[in-house]
């Protein structure tokens, strides 16, 4: 009979304890790790094997459409977070290894030097740097003087300014290597050298992150363009003020401050271009 009552007793107390053991795991708070995604990553068509590289409408899975009518504008178009971009095939477009002028924002001008400038002579011969096609001819006195923009498979588009003659023509199918245009002094320009961009849906890269002058040579196997990276710039307007331009841009005046070298108490004038991001 003792055992009996013993034996009840321990089943009592093994119930019970489940039943607490079940109601304690019941109150504990639930912890997720929140599942972390990869921004997505653009690769573009002709980096997969097999993939014939389309010259006449190069680069269309990034581009929407085919214009010749405006440079650097891309209105409606979704930037990707991330695009590869491959030097596969690449040629040097001067064997000039002279920089004369860096890529960057000059505070003291009020402007973005959106390029690097190399040394030539003129009459140097300047080539394309990569198959594509050639998107836009054109002549600005007060800017690039008389320059080209070619559209690349990669996705890029390169530039080439104050040119003293162009070889080639608007929708000309050009190969890597070939002869494009003369160097030159032509539009804003204070000495002979070729002004050199690239760029992404219009916006600008720095060059040498890509393309090594000084040493001849592809800087990158491949690049990855991000575009939270991208350097942001706004030109004032008639009425801006600091804090109105960074309220505009979602920024700070501390950090336009910080980004132009200048002070909060700076005059900005109509004109001139200030970097926000």
């Amino acid at each position: 009979m003792f055992s009996e009552r013993v034996q009840r007793i321990v089943m009592f107390a093994v119930a019970l304890l489940s039943w607490v053991f079940v109601m304690a795991q019941d109150a504990m708070p639930a912890h997720f790790r929140q599942v972390q995604y990869m921004d997505p990553v653009l690769i573009p068509a002709h980096l997969n094997p097999g993939m014939a590289v389309d010259l006449d409408n190069p680069a269309s899975y990034l581009y929407p459409e085919w214009s010749n009518e405006y440079v650097h504008r891309f209105e409606n178009v979704v930037l990707p977070d991330s695009v590869i971009i491959s030097m596969k095939g690449y040629v040097m477009p001067t064997d000039s290894t002279r920089i004369t002028d860096k890529y960057g924002y000059r505070p003291r001008r009020g402007r973005a030097h959106l390029g690097i400038d190399v040394k030539v002579r003129i009459g140097d011969t300047i080539r394309a740097a990569f198959d594509g096609k050639v998107r836009i001819s054109r002549y600005e006195r007060r800017g690039y003087g008389h320059y080209l923009v070619i559209r690349h498979p990669n996705g890029l588009e390169t530039v080439y300014g104050h040119l003293s003659k162009k070889l080639v023509g608007e929708n000309d199918i050009v190969h890597a290597g070939d002869p494009i245009a003369l160097g030159g002094n032509t539009g804003r320009s204070t000495g002979s050298h070729l002004h050199f961009e690239t760029r992404i849906l219009g916006n600008a890269i720095n060059p040498a992150l890509m393309f090594d002058f000084p040493n001849q040579r592809a800087a990158t196997d491949y690049f990855v363009y991000q575009k939270n990276t991208r350097e942001i710039y706004y030109k004032v307007r008639s009425g801006d003020t600091l804090s109105g331009i960074a309220i505009k841009n979602e920024t700070s005046v501390a950090n336009i401050c910080r980004l132009n070298g200048i002070s909060r108490n700076a005059v900005i004038r109509v004109g001139q271009t200030l970097r926000v991001n």
